[in-house]
């Protein structure tokens, strides 16, 4: 009998299913460089970017009030920088024998109210230096709820722990925002005209107000945003929320508080950051700097061995080459690595 070949059927692809969307963030026009001046201020999102911006030996100004969450506050304090007169510095308030400023976070207490008032006012001057001078404002929002202290009816920056009944608590809405942004953003402007501003809504779940109204709080700082970067050309987004929220999304990307991303999200959102505003040198520098910081913090087995003395000359060197070609300030760098070499 003649065999009858028997088909070889042809497999059908099966589609591979995305567990995940990826949110890529378009690259800018910023172009930022290792001169850049950078000033963060807001939540404390602001004090984790401007962090990272401070270890990649950027020029930058981080949260110089504190961690600040509704914009309100935010606003009260960048416009008192810009004005050599204000009234932050008669918002004062002592308890338990700490002096307190209620438009500051309570980091900047002090036992002396001239010492914080001096503070203050180093705070202010060295804001509007950093604003002067400054190419990026990153604004970071966390909150759009809002506390009104009863006696003034001012919406305060912080409550310093004291009796709730002094204070009301309520939802900032849309229609208050919006101007006092916008006025705050075209007085910036004035000062400085070339100075660019990018906004961002703090990933950081306030759910201590609830989850519920926590998700109408995002959402109102998240359209007040979305306005100002439609009516004006010199403001931009950055989506580290929508970055935790949609992209990442999931609750082993949160620390144990269920509240705060965690490292590894953090540096997701930084390289985000790094992909969309800095310029290819700045990303290079940067590549090497990660290098540099490792040997840096490399503790050895023994460290008097030839060996590692031999490391540490050859981490010097490169570390003074590296500053010879970028213009950095190697001295905390220099001094750590200048220790640990036998005399």
């Amino acid at each position: 009998p003649i065999p009858i070949p028997i088909p070889i059927p042809i497999p059908i692809p099966i589609p591979i299913p995305m567990f995940r969307t990826e949110l890529h963030v378009s690259l800018s026009a910023l172009s930022l460089d290792l001169t850049s001046g950078i000033v963060t201020i807001g939540s404390c999102f602001a004090e984790v970017i401007g962090r990272k911006l401070q270890e990649s030996k950027a020029q930058v100004l981080v949260n110089p009030f504190g961690t600040i969450f509704n914009p309100l506050s935010l606003n009260k304090l960048l416009r008192a920088a810009l004005s050599s007169s204000h009234a932050i510095a008669d918002n004062l308030v002592q308890h338990q024998g700490i002096w307190y400023a209620y438009d500051l976070h309570s980091s900047l207490s002090s036992p002396s109210r001239e010492t914080l008032l001096q503070n203050l006012d180093e705070r202010l001057s060295l804001t509007r230096n950093a604003l002067q001078h400054a190419k990026l404002l990153i604004i970071t929002l966390g909150t759009a709820v809002g506390y009104r202290l009863q006696s003034s009816g001012d919406v305060v920056a912080n409550c310093h722990k004291l009796p709730a009944r002094q204070f009301s608590r309520e939802l900032l809405p849309l229609n208050a925002l919006l101007p006092d942004m916008e006025q705050t953003l075209e007085e910036l402007w004035q000062f400085n005209p070339a100075l660019q501003v990018l906004l961002t809504v703090s990933p950081v779940r306030h759910i201590k107000e609830t989850i519920e109204v926590n998700s109408v709080s995002k959402s109102i700082l998240r359209l007040l945003c979305h306005d100002l970067t439609t009516k004006y050309k010199q403001a931009h987004y950055f989506p580290a929320f929508e970055l935790m929220m949609d992209d990442l999304r999931d609750y082993r990307f949160y620390g144990r508080d269920m509240i705060h991303p965690t490292e590894m999200a953090e540096d997701y959102i930084w390289d985000k950051f790094v992909n969309a505003y800095l310029n290819e040198e700045f990303k290079d520098f940067l590549k090497a700097w990660d290098k540099m910081r490792r040997a840096i913090a490399h503790k050895p087995l023994h460290a008097e061995s030839e060996a590692h003395q031999s490391f540490l000359k050859t981490t010097l060197r490169q570390l003074h080459e590296l500053s010879s070609r970028y213009k950095l300030d190697i001295s905390d760098e220099e001094k750590a690595l200048s220790q640990q070499l036998l005399k």
